[in-house]
């Protein structure tokens, strides 16, 4: 799994509920930095990403991963403190697999991310 956001207080508290239920964690502070990890093989299982980010916002990322045909299949669940009507239209207009609110709560993570691997 690879958790992006520019965030690095978010990024520590997404890893650690992550790696508490099990999950192996990559991190990066942007889209960019996160390439060396989604482009792997095998690729991740899923993207956890802030929607609000310095230079590339995660909904223009996730439009970038789901064009490409080596990431086009990964999750991808968007993060942001958007209201929940911005958040899913957010995920329409992205082609993102689903979304948690933040403050990040540890159950709603964990629910989203399970549905989707």
């Amino acid at each position: 799994m690879v958790i992006i956001d520019d965030c690095k207080l978010t990024l520590a508290i997404a890893r650690d509920i992550m790696e508490d239920a099990g999950y192996d964690v990559e991190t990066a502070e942007s889209g960019i930095a996160a390439n060396s990890f989604i482009y792997q093989t095998p690729p991740p299982a899923l993207i956890l990403i802030d929607v609000v980010m310095p230079m590339l916002n995660g909904d223009r990322k996730v439009k970038l991963l789901k064009d490409r045909d080596s990431s086009s299949n990964i999750p991808v669940v968007l993060m942001s403190s958007k209201s929940a009507e911005e958040l899913q239209a957010l995920k329409e207009s992205s082609g993102a697999d689903g979304f948690v609110p933040k403050p990040l709560n540890r159950d709603e993570l964990l629910d989203e991310v399970r549905r989707l691997i």
